[in-house]
């Protein structure tokens, strides 16, 4: 096999202990070439639907055991921005290079933003015990967060996480009395968690006073919170727990107004969530199953005029999550495992979409058709064979604002690591 000859920048990533295998390769059996950006101790790429770049798009922010780094996008070397162990690295501005984070100690959590350029710290405010400050909104003015009257764990007596998956282990038994799968037992310990109607709060702090404002105060298990990327008012939010049992899609102006529901379920057992927005803050893009684990689409909602796109997907294409590049002209999706929603055979892959719409044939249209359903389907590429990975840890793959890579977090060569595989087959 002929050797990938990369570029030098490519070639400096030294590898962990417990990472095992080259930093760069090409992956035999898509022909993409992937890069290792990290497996630092505690590297943490951030969540799918957070911003984790700078304005600008030639950098982009992650935690490690030690605090928050930074990558050059251009250069791919990374370096430390702040030396601060045990804080959680929350999002980066979208109007400034600012990496916003949380520090818990005791009872108080206190959010903080740190400039990227020199590492320098600046207090915002304290928020109620038990808060997460889910996000920013477009011009930095709001953070949004939610919070429980009380804390319940998803898992009673579990202590600490699987160190290559992040996650708690989960158990519960079936109606026949026998174990759940991990997938199934989570399901039941989300259902447990919605029955118990905890109170819950939705609200803001201005990231200039520190000033808390309440947006929604709710018995439902309230999650997910994204502000618009270009509306600084208006905040999408879920219902969580079970998704054939929710109306999970929701968005709500930060005055508490135009409370809308984005997805209504037409059949028993439609699943709709792991919602996100498009860049340019005019559709939101979902996971919908007609139902749950049969037929399997990624839909869109247009906010402006409440219009619907669908793109189909065969089985092995579901995706835990999705995500689109900044000129949303393309999808991603980072594959499952057998026991996960879509049951698929051969799910676990790194992918890359093409939309592409159905249109009328022959160019005849019926009278409602600007009313209905947009369809189409979305054309795959394989990207990077996931078949080593532990599914309990989310790739949560998301484009660099130039288009050109995707980044993801895999244990595909032993403990976590932070990846990109370039988004054009190589040469």
């Amino acid at each position: 096999m002929r050797r990938l000859l990369l570029p030098l920048f490519l070639l400096a990533a030294p590898a962990g202990a417990a990472v095992t295998g080259p930093a760069d390769w090409t992956d035999a059996k898509t022909g993409h070439r992937i890069h290792r950006i990290s497996d630092a101790p505690g590297n943490y790429a951030l969540y799918f639907n957070y911003n984790a770049y700078t304005p600008q798009g030639d950098l982009m922010i992650f935690q490690t055991a030690d605090g928050i780094s930074v990558l050059d996008l251009k250069s791919w070397q990374t370096r430390s921005i702040l030396k601060r162990p045990g804080i959680r690295l929350l999002f980066a501005g979208h109007k400034t290079r600012t990496a916003y984070f949380a520090e818990t100690k005791g009872d108080v959590t206190t959010i903080y933003a740190a400039a990227i350029p020199t590492g320098a710290v600046r207090r915002i405010g304290e928020v109620p015990k038990g808060s997460q400050i889910d996000t920013i909104n477009a011009n930095e003015t709001l953070l949004a967060g939610q919070v429980a009257e009380r804390a319940m764990e998803l898992q009673p007596g579990t202590r600490g996480r699987d160190a290559k998956t992040d996650q708690a282990a989960y158990a519960a038994l079936g109606p026949d009395g026998r174990p759940l799968p991990y997938a199934e037992a989570k399901e039941v310990r989300l259902n447990d968690r919605l029955e118990a109607r905890i109170p819950m709060e939705i609200f803001t702090i201005d990231t200039r006073t520190g000033a808390r404002r309440s947006v929604i105060r709710s018995t439902d298990w309230l999650n997910h919170l994204q502000f618009s990327p270009t509306d600084s008012g208006l905040l999408m939010y879920c219902h969580e727990g079970p998704w054939h049992k929710v109306d999970r899609i929701w968005t709500v102006r930060t005055d508490g107004t135009q409370n809308t529901k984005i997805h209504a379920r037409t059949m028993n057992m439609e699943i709709a969530g792991h919602e996100f927005w498009s860049p340019d803050g005019r559709t939101i893009w979902y996971d919908l199953q007609t139902p749950r684990g049969e037929d399997f689409w990624l839909a869109g909602y247009t906010v402006a005029d409440g219009k619907r796109r669908w793109y189909h997907l065969d089985r092995n294409q579901w995706s835990v999550h999705y995500n689109v590049s900044q000129d949303g002209r393309l999808f991603s999706g980072d594959g499952g495992d057998s026991e996960m929603v879509a049951h698929a055979p051969d799910g676990k892959w790194l992918y890359l979409f093409r939309p592409r719409a159905i249109p009328d044939v022959a160019g005849i249209h019926a009278t409602d058709a600007a009313s209905l359903i947009q369809p189409g389907v979305l054309e795959a590429e394989k990207l990077v064979d996931m078949g080593r990975q532990d599914y309990r840890l989310e790739p949560n793959a998301r484009f660099t604002p130039d288009g050109k890579w995707l980044i993801f977090r895999a244990n595909i060569q032993g403990d976590p690591a932070i990846y990109a595989v370039e988004v054009t087959r190589a040469s």
